[in-house]
């Protein structure tokens, strides 16, 4: 006799596999043969999660129409189902699952669009943090820029595309007709932050992207600011954006040790 594991699992494969046939341990009162009714089951599962998905990637599903998104969610569905009861913490994979999938080839730019929608949707639901003020930033001016070190807000996310993503992401979230975008205008970079209760997408440089992911990896203001070394007198700019915007919750004294190396640029 299989064990309730078992079953849970047979359950489960048949449900996202609508090749195999239903699991010998389901039966239905109302009905003698219950296949029909396992596949409404089997379809609502996978429109309920595709739904999900739409609600998470709205440009995605508006660049690739609707009737697409559907058929494309479905498939990323069967692959991937969840793994937590966290409706909000899935489609994580869905921007990897875009680049391999063959008939989005076409629009090479889609996986960058869905990650900066991914961003997003983590940046609403990050843990809340004061930011510094400029004030408090300002006092550091006494400790040596060598030893401080600058935490991002819990909300920050950095994305790096070689396409217009940020443009693409703006024109599709926020006017009624979609205005074109030349994708060979190059790539962009952007920084995804939470300020109270919006998320807002900020089209940054590359100095700047470069900037905050060294400070992002742990990298002291000395370390990180040797990114403006062709332009020495953008930093106290760009700095002072940052601080506006909300970028920083905290600053520290870097501990005597190595830094750690890496971009977390993504």
């Amino acid at each position: 006799m299989a064990t309730l594991r078992e079953i849970q699992h047979q359950f489960a494969d048949a449900l996202l596999d609508p090749a195999r046939s239903i699991p010998c341990h389901v039966t239905s009162h109302t009905a003698r043969y219950p296949a029909a009714r396992f596949n409404v089951y089997r379809n609502n599962v996978v429109a309920s999660l595709g739904d999900v998905l739409r609600s998470y990637f709205p440009v995605v599903a508006r660049l690739v129409g609707g009737e697409f998104f559907r058929a494309m969610a479905g498939e990323f569905v069967r692959r991937h189902p969840p793994r937590s009861p966290i409706l909000s913490r899935y489609g994580e994979h869905l921007p990897a699952f875009i680049e391999g999938f063959e008939p989005v080839h076409d629009l090479p730019y889609l996986a960058d669009v869905a990650r900066l929608e991914w961003h997003v949707l983590r940046a609403y639901h990050a843990e809340d943090a004061r930011s510094l003020t400029a004030q408090e930033i300002a006092d550091m001016a006494g400790m040596a820029p060598e030893s401080i070190v600058l935490a991002l807000h819990p909300s920050a996310a950095l994305l790096a595309s070689p396409y217009p993503v940020v443009s693409i992401w703006q024109t599709n979230t926020n006017d009624v007709e979609v205005q074109p975008v030349d994708l060979a205008s190059g790539g962009e970079c952007a920084l995804i932050l939470r300020s109270d209760l919006e998320v807002e997408v900020f089209r940054i440089g590359d100095v700047p992207h470069a900037f905050l992911s060294a400070l992002a990896s742990g990298r002291t203001l000395a370390l990180a600011a040797q990114c403006f070394a062709s332009s020495p007198e953008s930093l106290q700019p760009v700095l002072a954006s940052l601080i506006e915007t909300g970028a920083f919750v905290r600053c520290g004294l870097a501990a005597d040790q190595p830094h750690p190396t890496g971009d977390q640029a993504q």
